[in-house]
């Protein structure tokens, strides 16, 4: 039996964290989701979960530590450098898009603002990044 690696979810607000949550289990994904309200929690989080997450689902504009920042944390860390990771965000300034791909986002997807749109992106992101996507072996 394959064990499902856990999803990384990064999102300080509230009602964005369910409608993701929700929208991956109506997909049918049934990794874990591990969620961190903030940067901070999320570099914390990453430095010990076992074994890392097969995608960090990232948003910008977070408490504490930013978005970006956390991307470059990840990407500095021999740990966590090879993580998969899509920015998630409702951000659809040029800089945020360019900077994200510059520091080594996988993706970078804005979140629909309509219901039914933003349930199909997280499903396809889910599918996509859970279950078809190649991860890494040995949890790297």
């Amino acid at each position: 039996m394959t064990y499902l690696r856990a999803i990384l979810l990064v999102e300080d607000n509230p009602d964005d964290e369910r409608l993701t949550i929700r929208a991956l289990r109506r997909s049918n994904i049934t990794n874990d989701i591990v969620v961190a309200h903030n940067g901070e929690e999320a570099i914390q989080l990453l430095a010990t979960i076992e074994p890392l997450p097969c995608v960090v689902l990232l948003d910008l504009k977070l408490p504490k530590i930013d978005g970006l920042e956390v991307l470059r944390q990840i990407r500095g860390s021999d740990r966590t450098r090879l993580l998969a990771v899509v920015v998630l965000t409702s951000s659809s300034e040029d800089r945020d898009i360019v900077e994200s791909y510059s520091l080594g986002a996988n993706s970078y997807v804005r979140k629909p603002v309509e219901f039914d749109q933003f349930n199909e992106a997280i499903r396809q992101l889910g599918l996509y990044w859970a279950l078809i996507n190649e991860q890494l072996p040995g949890g790297l």
